[in-house]
């Protein structure tokens, strides 16, 4: 029973990274209410299967902004047009070290602008992104908007068709145990909802010009509002 009910979980998870499908639609009271998981092994590989799409999806695209645009569009986490918003966070400068230097390839009295922000999708903080940029590298009305509004930076510098070099991806916190693949043991069924930590992916990336010049250092915290919708109700094949 055990290894029948195994088999049937690496199923599933073949199943929905592939493509979840026949998941039922959302209402308004969706929008206005925080949806939980449940706490089963079903929910728990599709957790897992979500949360690795959207690391995928940011790890392939050179915007986090517009990944995370796509993801709120996607999954019903604001009324519809809404877009990510930056929402700055003041008195919590952290100046560029060495190693923040070498990636940006400057020197040591060469300006180096810090930005924290928390990008927003509705009333969901999705990312914490700490950013350090050459302002030199950018133009005139990028730094203006930078230093004047909350927009968000991937937004601000879309303009310079930018790259993405990914240094680091971890993943914070899995709803399965490590080995749970090669191991029949899964985790007891829960009659609450899956709680996972307030970070659940971390990213270290550097931002490029077209030619290849960094402008940008990020480091980017995602949120667990980002599994903040209904957990796929596949239905039985």
């Amino acid at each position: 029973m055990v290894s029948s009910f195994s088999t049937f979980i690496r199923l599933v998870t073949f199943t929905v990274i592939t493509a979840i499908v026949s998941v039922q639609p959302l209402t308004a009271d969706d929008l206005s209410s925080r949806q939980q998981w449940p706490g089963t092994p079903l929910s728990r590989v599709e957790a897992l299967a979500v949360l690795q799409t959207l690391n995928a999806n940011l790890l392939s695209n050179a915007s986090a902004t517009l990944t995370l645009d796509r993801w709120c569009e996607a999954h019903r986490l604001a009324p519809p047009g809404s877009k990510i918003v930056a929402k700055r966070v003041q008195g919590h400068d952290k100046p560029a070290n060495a190693h923040i230097r070498e990636l940006l390839h400057v020197g040591t009295n060469e300006p180096i602008v810090y930005r924290h922000v928390r990008l927003a999708c509705g009333d969901r903080i999705l990312s914490e992104a700490d950013n350090w940029y050459v302002p030199a590298r950018l133009t005139v009305e990028m730094n203006e908007v930078l230093n004047t509004t909350d927009i968000s930076f991937g937004r601000a510098v879309r303009s310079l068709n930018f790259t993405r070099t990914n240094l680091t991806a971890k993943l914070l916190w899995s709803p399965l145990p490590e080995g749970w693949d090669m191991s029949a043991e899964l985790p007891v069924p829960s009659s609450g909802p899956l709680i996972p930590p307030p970070f659940l992916l971390e990213h270290h990336a550097v931002l490029k010009l077209q030619d290849g010049t960094p402008f940008s250092a990020v480091v980017e915290s995602y949120t667990n509002n980002v599994l903040d919708f209904p957990a796929p109700q596949l239905y039985p094949q």
